[in-house]
């Protein structure tokens, strides 16, 4: 036997391929390159299976890629298409002259009924081999079956509808459970549910289609040679509840609404086009004698499920009195009839025939054409051939006619990703609104295209439509990109004059008070529209400008306010003298920079105010930068000026804790000049030393005698440490102050003395006050007597004086006493050192031949050497090199020195008449070479190297000298 269905054995070449008459290639437009880049591929592909049945084919369904057909009268051919080289053969077991009638398979797949022309109904499963009749479906010749999508599985078919040739409806259910010989039937149960009638009498049930829901509301078609019933209902609670029989009871009593035709081929077929596997069917044509029925399903209407109804007439040689049509299956857009010698498409939106499709007389005459719902594929057959037509992007041209039926959201819909045809779309709906007179639509169509901007803008203008063309613009400015800076600039600029002239038109008119609300509100959404921030911010001189010549103070501050432009705000208050709110945004928006810019201004208005915003800024402004605004503001003198400007310096100087020398010397101008008592107190506070005060001592002394605070000036001569002239001064405002001054300079005993001397005078001189001298005679213990005698007049007798006199003796007396004390005390200590000095010169220590240098630790004996009292020897040579690097800078040039000299001296002579001349010589020349050994000796041999001072210095001295550091830490590695 042939190999059978093998899908992709036939090549290209043998295949037919076939497409709606509509072209594909995409209309050239501006914007676009369109270029076809390579073979569009036909919609509808037909092709022949490459079978050769042995018998010719009675009949043949296809559900969820399974294909059941029979051949001749006893054979039936199962195929998986998946497995397309494992057909199953399987024998209906009919000996006699029976016919296959039609064939039913369900949704999965899985059931298969077989309707014979002795009204017996033969039942195979897909798992099983066996045929199965089914008993209770005897004497009914079935013509439709409405299969149950909601409830069906591949186990049970669940309540189903079964419509026969009488006119009746039965609901029965079919198990797949195969049990022993005396097992249950596969039919569970039949029983009737309804009859059709057609002009007074019943009619075949042609078509049954069966819809339900989880919830049990659902639909039921029927259909007969010239009737559509409806049936719609829910399923009744109960024991039948998953049943059909719900949909039905409500119908007892009155029929169900219909559609009838009076012209009728002697049967109907209905097909539904359902976009996903087990999901609501869309659409439905019904197949019958004035042509097809098509229309929507909308199953949330209660009265009909049929909507957008229209007949489409049979096209040109088909229908009754020609090539009758056998069958009809639906797609998305097109709708395919299957006659004799020909497949014909034709669309379901225009009703133009877009496909013709003979077949070859070998074949034999076509019998009928199926839908497989789960794959979309197409299947029609002879009794000799089976054609498999497949459908392959059947929306791609549907746009344009959508489009020409001025259904434009659809149109888009279906050319969404197509950029081309989209903008071809809306090119044509923006000129058909504006054909309408609906600007506002149009300019959003417009502005979506790649229409040439300047046609459009001219044809608003023409019609004088603004609205629209601002509405244009700013779509427009929305889709600019980054890059283009200059339309951005352009259209930004366009949109406000077209908004200024308008609000300008509207503001005189009290009838337009709404609309003018209305385009401001526009207006204000733009300004501030963060989609056009940028554009906005890049043209915001040419925007201002505008606002400016337009006269719009208002939307000037508004625009202001949204680019942050807050000096331009705040100059705007200004100028017409809104001090107050100027103030505010400055508090509101604390930006220091502008503060310093307008400070000036507002300080001469709203002095305390703006004092106040300042306090509140705290650290964030520079006190240094407000400094002229204060300067200018005070000086016209005036008690509340200066206070003000005192208040934010002493907020600055006491909790800011400012330390800059400006300010602390601006704040000691304004105490001079309006707070003479806060001066003195000011000075006090910073102290009395001239390092930590902040403020300029010779400025504050100037300032002070300028005005003539003596108090202030005296306290600044106390810091600068000129006590002399801080007591000339202060004797000419109070003696005390003067004492306090006196005694200042604590250390300097002489130059206390000479102060005080001073004071003495003074007090004696000027106020001629002896008490008063003794006084200060009595506070100064390094006055006497004597000191102060040679102020007083001549007439002034002794007895003033006697107490301080004998004083004066009496101290110096005990001071003579102490200077004999002290002379006895030095006689003694001088004995005793000569006694020390002898008996050093007797002291001596022991070199033993053992005995080793302390710093390099061989014998001592074989060079010179240097034995300290601690015990401690060392070689000279050594000694030195450990003496050198702690010694001053003077001192080793000093032992350089000496060494040089003493390497240049001549040996010592051997005999007393060379040593003497030798002596002679180095008296007459320089030091001699005994001299040159002592000094260096008392240089480097004063002390021990280990026990004295030097080792004490070298404490904190590291290991490694710093300058060899790096060499030492090179050779470690």
């Amino acid at each position: 036997m042939a190999t059978i269905l093998d899908e992709y054995e036939d090549s290209l070449s043998r295949s037919t391929t076939l497409q709606p008459g509509c072209p594909s290639v995409g209309i050239p437009h501006s914007g676009y390159v369109n270029a076809q880049l390579e073979k569009e591929v036909p919609i509808f592909t037909k092709q022949r299976i490459d079978f050769n049945p042995s018998e010719r084919i009675t009949s043949l369904v296809v559900s969820c890629n399974q294909l059941c057909m029979s051949l001749g009268k006893d054979t039936l051919l199962r195929i998986d298409l998946g497995k397309a080289n494992e057909p199953n053969h399987v024998e209906l077991g009919r000996k006699d002259d029976t016919k296959v009638h039609k064939m039913f398979l369900d949704h999965t797949g899985s059931h298969l009924l077989i309707a014979l022309s002795s009204t017996e109904v033969l039942y195979v499963n897909r798992n099983g081999q066996k045929v199965r009749p089914l008993a209770r479906w005897k004497g009914q010749l079935v013509e439709s079956v409405g299969w149950n999508k909601a409830l069906g599985t591949e186990s049970s078919t669940g309540p189903i509808l079964v419509g026969t040739t009488q006119g009746q409806i039965f609901e029965a259910e079919l198990s797949a459970s195969e049990g022993g010989l005396f097992g249950p039937a596969p039919d569970l149960y039949f029983r009737p549910l309804y009859m059709l009638n057609e002009e007074g009498g019943p009619a075949p049930v042609c078509s049954l289609e069966a819809e339900r829901g989880p919830d049990g509301r659902g639909f039921v078609i029927a259909t007969t040679r010239q009737r559509l019933f409806q049936f719609i209902g829910r399923a009744t609670e109960g024991t039948e509840a998953q049943g059909f029989s719900g949909f039905f009871a409500a119908y007892t009593d009155h029929p169900p609404s219909f559609r009838e035709f009076p012209s009728n081929l002697g049967y109907s077929e209905l097909a539904f086009y359902t976009p996903k596997l087990r999901s609501a069917p869309q659409a439905f044509a019904w197949m019958m004698g004035d042509g097809v029925l098509y229309g929507a399903l909308d199953c949330g209407r209660p009265d009909s499920l049929l909507s957008e109804e229209r007949v489409w007439e049979y096209p040109e040689g088909v229908g009754p009195g020609a090539s009758l049509p056998l069958a009809i299956v639906l797609t998305q857009f097109h709708f395919l009839l299957l006659l004799a010698d020909r497949v014909e498409a034709v669309c379901t939106l225009t009703g133009q025939v877009v496909l013709r499709d003979h077949f070859l007389e070998k074949f034999g005459p076509l019998k009928h054409m199926v839908k497989d719902s789960s794959t979309g594929q197409l299947w029609a057959y002879t009794e000799r051939a089976v054609f498999r037509y497949s459908v392959q992007r059947e929306s791609r041209d549907v746009w344009r006619t959508y489009l020409d039926m001025n259904r434009f959201d659809l149109a888009k819909e279906y050319c969404r990703e197509r950029p081309d045809c989209l903008d071809t779309v809306l090119a044509r709906e923006a000129d058909f609104c504006f054909r309408q007179r609906r600007y506002l639509e149009s300019a959003c169509c417009y502005a979506l295209t790649q229409s040439y901007f300047e046609e459009i803008a001219l044809k608003f203008l023409e019609v004088r439509q603004e609205e629209a063309l601002a509405e244009f613009l700013q779509r427009k400015l929305t889709s600019l990109k980054p890059t283009e800076r200059t339309q951005a600039t352009l259209l930004t600029t366009w949109l406000t004059e077209l908004y200024l002239s308008r609000l300008g038109a509207l503001q005189g008119d009290p009838e337009a008070l709404t609309l003018y609300r209305e385009t401001r509100e526009r207006f204000r959404a733009f300004l501030s529209s963060p989609r056009h921030k940028e554009w906005l911010f890049a043209s915001r001189a040419s925007i201002h400008e505008l606002l400016a010549s337009h006269g719009d103070s208002e939307h000037m501050v508004y625009f202001a306010v949204i680019m942050q432009d807050y000096e331009r705000v705040v100059a705007y208050h200004c100028q017409h003298e809104a001090y107050e709110e100027a103030l505010a945004v400055l508090t509101r928006h604390r930006d220091p920079q502008l503060f310093y810019r307008f400070s000036p201004i507002l300080i001469r208005h709203i002095p305390r105010q703006l004092v106040d915003a300042w306090i509140e800024m705290g650290s964030r402004l520079d006190a240094r930068q407000l400094i002229p605004a204060l300067v200018n503001y005070s000086q016209g003198g005036e008690a509340q000026q200066v206070s003000q400007a005192i208040r934010y310096m002493e907020f600055c100087v006491n909790v800011l804790g400012e330390t800059e020398q400006a300010i602390h010397n601006y704040l000691l101008s304004l105490y001079a000049r309006g707070q003479p008592v806060s001066l003195l107190a000011y000075l006090e506070q910073a102290g009395a030393s001239p390092h930590r005060v902040h403020y300029d001592l010779k400025y504050a002394l100037r300032l002070c005698a300028e005005h003539g605070h003596h108090r202030a000036c005296v306290h600044v001569y106390k810091v600068l440490e000129l006590y002399e002239e801080a007591v000339d001064l202060a004797l000419q405002v109070d003696v005390d102050l003067a004492k306090q001054c006196a005694d200042l300079p604590e250390e300097d005993e002489e130059l206390r003395k000479k102060l005080w001397l001073k004071i003495a005078r003074h007090v004696v001189q000027e106020e001629e006050d002896v008490q008063t001298a003794m006084a200060c005679l009595a506070s100064c213990p390094l006055l006497k007597i004597e000191d102060v005698l040679p102020f007083f007049p001549d007439f002034v007798t002794i007895d003033h004086f006697k107490e301080a006199i004998c004083s004066s003796l009496k101290a110096y007396n005990h001071h003579i006493q102490e200077l004999q004390r002290e002379m006895e005390e030095a006689t003694a200590s001088a004995q005793r050192i000569r006694r020390d000095l002898q008996e050093l010169r007797g002291r001596y220590g022991t070199v033993e031949p053992q005995d080793k240098c302390a710093a390099c630790d061989f014998p001592l004996l074989n060079r010179p050497f240097y034995l300290f009292l601690c015990g401690h020897m060392f070689h000279a040579d050594c000694l030195l090199q450990a003496v050198r690097p702690g010694l001053p800078a003077y001192k080793q040039a000093r032992l350089e020195e000496l060494q040089r000299k003493l390497g240049a001296a001549p040996p010592p002579a051997k005999g007393s008449v060379r040593a003497k001349e030798v002596e002679s010589g180095a008296a007459a020349g320089g030091p001699s070479r005994e001299q040159l050994k002592a000094d260096l000796d008392e240089l480097v041999a004063a002390e021990c190297v280990y026990c004295g001072e030097l080792m004490i210095r070298s404490i904190d001295r590291p290991f490694i000298d710093p300058q060899h550091y790096e060499e030492e830490h090179l050779s470690w590695l």
